[in-house]
């Protein structure tokens, strides 16, 4: 897949078997000043991606064929940088933790509210727009920075302000628990311990190992 550039002219993709679901997420975005663009089947989405730049996708997980998990792998291997939304009918939690392992922004179990939905499109369409002109706040040069995905940056900016799971949340259009996630996963990248840990990467710029080492140089 080519680079991703967004615009404001960037449309809010939806993939969903159902067309009713479908034209009733494209007038709910158009209502909301979105313009949309619309498949049926993975195959065809996968397909558009070669020229679309999309700002964000809402793509539902039950899709004949090639699976919406099965999209979320070819996504998380062409290093697709807009957010993505996964909804289902089913409330299988097996299926929500392996969407966000593969990168999914959040889940969102049908049927949802219609101010729900846009709440969290409309946050998480500004903070990609921000990042991709480059405007991470909170957040310096340190050891380790490139291992994270942009939406782990987002969560370390609110981390490294304080901000709780919630606080984090709220910012960034997700859930805590989706926060709580990124965190985790932010600190296996990073090798930190703890919290405090984690913060001494980010303000110190001196990764984990090298406090450690020069701690037992001490210690000695």
């Amino acid at each position: 897949m080519r680079p991703f550039i967004i615009t404001r002219d960037s449309p809010v993709i939806i993939v969903d078997d159902d067309p009713s679901v479908r034209d009733a997420l494209t007038l709910l975005l158009k209502i909301e000043g979105f313009s949309s663009q619309t498949f049926g089947d993975a195959e065809s989405f996968l397909e558009a991606l070669q020229s679309a730049k999309p700002s964000c996708v809402i793509l539902d997980l039950h899709l004949p064929g090639c699976s919406g998990l099965a999209v979320l792998r070819r996504l998380a291997d062409a290093r697709f940088a807009p957010p993505v939304f996964v909804m289902s009918g089913q409330s299988d939690i097996t299926m929500a933790v392996e969407a966000m392992k593969l990168g999914a922004r959040d889940f969102l179990e049908k049927p949802f509210s219609a101010s729900l939905l846009i709440d969290r499109v409309r946050e998480a369409v500004a903070v990609y727009h921000r990042s991709t002109l480059g405007h991470i706040d909170g957040l310096a040069d340190f050891p380790g920075r490139d291992l994270l995905t942009r939406r782990e940056r987002d969560v370390l900016a609110q981390v490294a302000r304080g901000a709780s799971n919630k606080e984090a949340g709220r910012r960034l259009g997700i859930s805590p628990r989706t926060i709580e996630v990124h965190r985790a996963r932010i600190m296996d990248k990073l090798g930190a311990r703890n919290a405090a840990d984690l913060m001494r990467i980010v303000l110190s710029n001196v990764p984990l190992r090298e406090n450690a080492r020069a701690e037992n140089a001490r210690a000695v």
